[in-house]
């Protein structure tokens, strides 16, 4: 059997990289799976992207418009080759909103395909250290975990338990632009 690694997105934290390092440079997600395998060294068998729909106040046209742009978005998304879209909610916590089961999600999710030896590779496109015990779990099961991260927003404890980091660079953005 070809081994074969899954790509694990945290679509909150790869646009705040985005927006706080590349001046929100908008990029192809399926050149992103595929150049993040590549680094790994093995074909992609499928992207997972986490993230969360936009907060609707009634009769807010601002956020009836941020809506529709993600609704949009998503179905862009959805329909690129093997990639899926999964979805937490967003949660009002003083004033902030927060996400919320997003990291449950993929945890469990990276948990799960190592348990069931569904592929030998795991890439974690994320910077929280949240995810530690999930890394640890997938370790386990011989899973080998990589880590995509941007340096200016990665938590120093999910470095140290991840096999291999690939940093996101000025030059991996330059070649996934859309």
């Amino acid at each position: 059997m070809e081994t074969r690694a899954a790509v694990f997105i945290d679509g909150g934290y790869l646009a705040r990289v985005l927006r706080d390092n590349f001046k929100e440079a908008r990029i192809d997600f399926g050149k992103l799976s595929d150049e993040l395998c590549k680094m790994v060294g093995c074909p992609r068998h499928r992207t997972y992207y986490y993230t969360c729909e936009p907060f609707v106040r009634d009769g807010n046209e601002s956020d009836i418009h941020k809506q529709a742009q993600f609704q949009k978005f998503v179905s862009r998304l959805k329909r690129l080759s093997r990639f899926e879209v999964k979805l937490g909610r967003l949660q009002m916590i003083n004033g902030t909103f927060k996400q919320k089961m997003v990291d449950v999600l993929m945890s469990l999710d990276i948990s799960t395909m190592s348990y069931e030896n569904q592929v030998e590779h795991i890439v974690i496109l994320a910077g929280d250290s949240d995810f530690i015990p999930a890394i640890r779990n997938a370790k386990s099961y011989g899973t080998i975990i990589h880590l995509a991260y941007h340096q200016s927003l990665v938590h120093n404890d999910i470095l140290d338990q991840v096999d291999e980091r690939y940093e996101i660079t000025v030059e991996l953005i330059e070649r996934i632009k859309d």
